[in-house]
């Protein structure tokens, strides 16, 4: 059995995916490309990327008292988030649609997107 050394795999992605510009694989770069058609020739608006939505807030707990008499806040948990690919209004229905590129469905991908359905009410598209 051939043994692998860590080098043979600096600067790959886990997924393979390889990025282009600003976004996270070749995918999403046509993707994004496809919309910025679909928006100027008037079939979507309001076009805009990497937009975050908050899950589940972050969690405080107090820590007891500081020297002015304040109750001080010590932060527990960070807020879980969502950063969606594109989010755009479609022309034709006038709904808000929140889209994602994906290649490989993780595990944390499906419990956000339940999450969202959940919290937020939104569905998202996959593509």
């Amino acid at each position: 059995m051939a043994k692998f050394s860590s080098y043979a795999f600096q600067g790959r992605n886990k997924y393979g995916n390889k990025r282009v510009g600003s976004h996270a694989s070749k995918k999403e770069h046509y993707r994004a490309a496809e919309l910025r058609m679909m928006q100027r020739a008037g079939l979507i608006s309001d076009l805009r990327e990497q937009v975050s939505y908050e899950l589940i807030p972050a969690q405080y707990g107090e820590c007891g008292k500081n020297f002015s008499g304040r109750t001080s806040r010590v932060l527990l948990e960070r807020s879980c988030r969502y950063i969606a690919d594109f989010v755009y209004t479609d022309c034709t229905t006038g709904q808000t649609v929140v889209e994602d590129t994906k290649g490989v469905r993780t595990k944390e991908y499906i419990i956000k997107r339940k999450l969202m359905l959940h919290v937020h009410g939104i569905r998202i598209k996959e593509v």
